[in-house]
């Protein structure tokens, strides 16, 4: 049997994609999800991979989520911290309610799955953390100060999480996708992609495929030496 990866906000969008992905790698893959109970029926129906929901900005709700899927599968070995959300506003309009509701679930989130399974990795000294940043948390984006700031504060616990990891075997790295093919993009105005598209130097939006792969191989034994790094899949449209 193969190890067991966990993907958080794994039901849907990049997450459903880096889910697929790594099952086809052989992997026994458990997809986290918040609330789209629909969705996730018909995921696990359509892929045969396992749904369990709870919220990640409870620590509480891990740590029984990750326990419920040991259970069932297994040590998780490989976590991808893909879950987030979007709570957009200028500053000067953006309640403390949109804020603190992007970091519980962006940056918090991350540490809440990843600090219950760390003991397990440093125990069988073998650990994979991907955790999904975002161009905008590299160079900021307006209307996105809760955002960019979660997504940026992921890279930070990725770096030193990294050193702390390396002497067991665990390594941690994330990934930044630009603008990538997602339901939520293309539901945007037709006008308003071409803009973005416009800023892209390959002339496209990236597809969640693109990012499933960037992971499949930061979890896979031939990325055993790649550590703390930054994966930038955003087309050139900005370099870190």
């Amino acid at each position: 049997m193969g190890r067991v990866a966990l993907v958080t906000g794994g039901t849907r969008g990049i997450g459903a994609e880096i889910s697929v992905a790594l099952k086809e790698e052989g992997y026994v893959v458990a997809a986290n999800y918040a609330g789209n109970d629909e969705a996730a029926a018909k995921f696990m129906a359509e892929t045969g991979i396992k749904a369990f929901k709870w919220s990640v900005a409870d620590y509480d709700a891990c740590v029984d989520g990750l326990k419920h899927v040991e259970d069932h599968l297994g040590p998780v070995e490989v976590l991808v911290n893909n879950a987030g959300i979007t709570r957009d506003a200028p500053f000067h309009k953006m309640t403390p309610q949109q804020w603190n509701e992007v970091i519980a679930t962006n940056l918090t989130g991350v540490f809440n799955m990843t600090h219950p399974v760390w003991p397990g990795m440093r125990e069988r000294k073998f650990g994979r953390v991907v955790t999904i940043s975002s161009i905008n948390g590299q160079k900021g984006q307006f209307g996105q100060a809760n955002y960019a700031a979660s997504k940026a504060g992921d890279l930070g616990f990725t770096r030193t999480l990294a050193q702390e990891g390396a002497r067991y075997n665990i390594t941690v790295n994330a990934v930044c996708p630009g603008y990538i093919a997602t339901d939520m993009v293309m539901a945007v105005p037709e006008k308003v992609r071409e803009a973005i598209i416009a800023q892209i130097p390959v002339g496209r939006l990236g597809e969640a495929a693109e990012i499933a792969r960037c992971v499949t191989f930061l979890v896979s034994d031939d990325a055993g030496f790649i550590t703390g790094s930054t994966i930038s899949a955003n087309g050139g449209q900005y370099f870190a």
